[in-house]
């Protein structure tokens, strides 16, 4: 038996989760939407730092957990996310949503899928399943990376799904219930900035809380603009490990890579408030965006500094020009969201 959808527009993206996020808006709702406005309703843009308790190394992540549902929460779409511990019952679950011809949301580690290249844990990764045939043991997956569907074996879908050896999103899929869109694109832009600003300025917790239960007993935590100041005050301590080379790697990587720091969901937020502007001229002013824009490029400077440092034996002294480029970034990022604060609390007035 096998089932595929044929009619799912792929339009490659930046960032599997806007990417998967923007084409089954197209296909339910029959709204177009560019991939950072979708990023930007998502109230996607965050900052969430932690560290391991050995000291052995961090992780950056620079979109909230939860953006796939809050833009359904901000457009006012019933579209909803749950987990299933069991994997046959997961399988099932999907499985069918597919033989009724609904593409269907699905998380998983991108290490364990065999069409991907790209070979490290990456948990949460997002990608719609559009197929399956039995005879053959494969799924159809629509991903980011190209515009035509992906061939996956069933086996390392499982695996990737639920990983037992590695964090996972337990078998988290999502369904669209309806494609009715509730609220307005100006409505939803104030209701998306106002979570993401609650979040970058430490008065929303929810993307700490949901990470607590997925780290290690002693690792250091912290969001929003508070992930960033952490992250700051680590990399003081860099050059006096024994291996500050890796640090610089790991942090250029996030930031470029592996896309999950710094430059590519900075410039996903500014390119949001740039067309965001437009709808709310009210809650974004030109300041803003140009800080969003300035932001971006920062993350992208410090990736050139980094460059040199990822040599084995580089020069402790270059670290300087990093942790100042980083102090940049700390201040763009506090006079950005600070600015948009404002403004929404004097509509709120």
């Amino acid at each position: 038996m096998g089932a595929m959808i044929d009619n799912f527009r792929i339009i490659p993206a930046g960032h599997c989760g806007s990417g998967s996020m923007r084409n089954l808006i197209y296909h339910y709702c029959d709204v177009d939407l560019p991939e950072a406005v979708v990023f930007g309703l998502g109230a996607g843009i965050d900052s969430i730092f932690f560290t391991r308790p050995d000291n052995t190394g961090f992780t950056l992540f620079g979109r909230g957990v939860t953006m796939e549902a809050d833009l359904a929460r901000t457009l006012g779409i019933d579209y909803r996310e749950q987990i299933q511990p069991d994997d046959d019952l997961a399988w099932e679950e999907v499985r069918a949503e597919v033989d009724a011809g609904r593409p269907t949301m699905l998380s998983g580690d991108i290490l364990y899928l065999d069409y991907r290249e790209y070979k490290v844990h990456f948990p949460a990764h997002r990608f719609v399943l559009l197929g399956y045939d039995d005879s053959r043991q494969e799924v159809y997956i629509a991903d980011r990376i190209n515009p035509t569907p992906e061939t996956c074996s069933m086996g390392a879908l499982r695996r990737s799904r639920n990983p037992k050896d590695a964090i996972s999103t337990f078998n988290l899929w999502g369904k669209f219930h309806s494609g009715r869109i509730a609220h307005s694109l100006p409505s939803a832009c104030e209701r998306a900035l106002r979570i993401t600003v609650d979040r970058m300025l430490g008065r929303d917790q929810s993307q700490s809380e949901l990470m607590q239960g997925n780290l290690a007993e002693g690792a250091e935590l912290a969001t929003g603009l508070a992930g960033l100041v952490l992250l700051s005050r680590h990399m003081r301590h860099w050059p006096q490990q024994s291996r500050p080379d890796h640090c610089a790697r790991d942090l250029d990587n996030a930031i470029e890579k592996f896309g999950t720091g710094g430059a590519c969901f900075r410039q996903h937020f500014a390119d949001f408030l740039g067309w965001a502007a437009l709808q709310r001229p009210d809650l974004i002013s030109a300041s803003s965006a140009v800080s969003a824009a300035n932001a971006a490029g920062h993350w992208r400077n410090l990736s050139g500094l980094l460059q040199p440092l990822k040599l084995e034996g580089a020069g402790r002294a270059s670290w300087h020009a990093v942790f100042d480029q980083m102090e940049q970034i700390v201040d763009t990022e506090q006079t950005l969201f600070k600015a948009l604060d404002q403004c929404l609390a004097t509509k709120a007035a």
